[in-house]
């Protein structure tokens, strides 16, 4: 059975090769030991703490295959972004230029650096190994946030948005940041990418130029990145799309990668999943359709893929004892759950 918890500190050492896994431009795992270990403290920390709204709390899961005792993925939950630290962005807009005298009219897209989006909750650091990746473990391991967002929605905003990796080559070059190392800064991505993900942020406000960008100014392999996503993160953003994940127009200022966002209580898994009282009951004929189920607990948490029956009259939840016994709950508590796909 595949399940997702909240991580533990004896997950460290899979974390790190997780983190060596998922390369360069994945900010939120650096390969640092000091910074990993910090995360799973915090994460900890946000899963025991009593929550009235949403603060600095950071939530991170980990996918866990039972039949092994392997980790085999990760993804995150981010309940208020900048609080601490400055939260940047470059967002793209346009601005005219126009002489009625001369009959001139012209448009020229900019780049704005910004803090448009402190406060909100960031869904982050997902990544699953290259073995998992098969049926549902993906969608599982990114879409089992909404349901508990939204079973606990006092620990999180209204907005949550998820940054996507830009582009950028095997040895981590970014043609965004290029230009922007040609003419500000004298420091290469990978590094200017691993000082962000440790939390050393200062020198992007010392550094990044202070007036908006005029895009036509930059070169044009730094043009044709502009809010593209590098093709190993395609998938999970046609799959943040299909939820109904939107990009306003913010982009990273390393590489350029769009940011999307959307309401929580309008996106598609979340809007879509109920919660009921469960019994259990293994005579019950399965059904076709799978779910994604989660308990309705914190520290405890439990996700599972499992069949269920769904009985109206009673408002329960029908599911096996082996489900029920990966969720670690009894007859009449309550569960929330939705579809793994939906019908287009």
């Amino acid at each position: 059975m595949i399940i997702i918890r909240p991580i533990q500190h004896s997950d460290y050492a899979v974390l790190h090769d997780i983190a060596v896994e998922s390369g360069i431009g994945f900010t939120s795992l650096p390969v640092n030991e000091t910074l990993l270990k910090s995360k799973i403290t915090d994460s900890e920390a946000a899963f025991q703490a009593h929550i009235s709204q949403p603060g600095n709390e950071s939530y991170l899961f980990v996918m866990e295959d039972t039949s092994t005792g392997q980790v085999v993925g990760t993804s995150g939950i981010a309940s208020s972004v900048g609080l601490d630290d400055a939260f940047y962005h470059y967002h793209l807009s346009k601005v005219v230029h126009a002489s009625r005298e001369l009959d001139v009219y012209n448009t020229a897209e900019i780049l704005t650096l910004c803090n448009d989006y402190t406060g909100v909750s960031e869904i982050c650091t997902l990544f699953l190994r290259e073995s998992a990746r098969k049926g549902n473990c993906g969608r599982f391991l990114s879409k089992v946030r909404f349901l508990f967002m939204m079973e606990h929605k006092e620990r999180f905003a209204e907005t949550v948005i998820a940054e996507m990796r830009g582009i950028s080559d095997e040895d981590g070059k970014s043609p965004f940041w290029q230009w922007l190392e040609e003419h500000f800064f004298s420091m290469d991505f990978p590094t200017a990418d691993y000082l962000t993900g440790i939390g050393q942020k200062q020198f992007i406000a010392e550094l990044m130029p202070k007036y908006p960008i005029y895009v036509s100014l930059l070169s044009k392999e730094a043009q044709a990145v502009i809010g593209k996503v590098h093709d190993k993160t395609k998938p999970a953003l046609r799959l943040l799309e299909s939820e109904g994940f939107s990009c306003r127009g913010y982009v990273d200022i390393f590489d350029a990668g769009p940011t999307v966002e959307a309401n929580l209580t309008h996106i598609r898994t979340a809007q879509a999943s109920r919660k009921m009282a469960v019994r259990i009951d293994d005579k019950a004929s399965a059904t076709e359709t799978e779910y994604f189920v989660i308990n309705t607990r914190i520290t405890e948490f439990r996700a599972i893929a499992t069949s269920l029956n769904i009985d109206e009259a009673n408002e329960q939840a029908i599911i096996s004892q082996a489900a029920a016994d990966h969720l670690g709950i009894q007859d009449g508590e309550f569960i929330r759950f939705a579809p793994t796909t939906f019908k287009v």
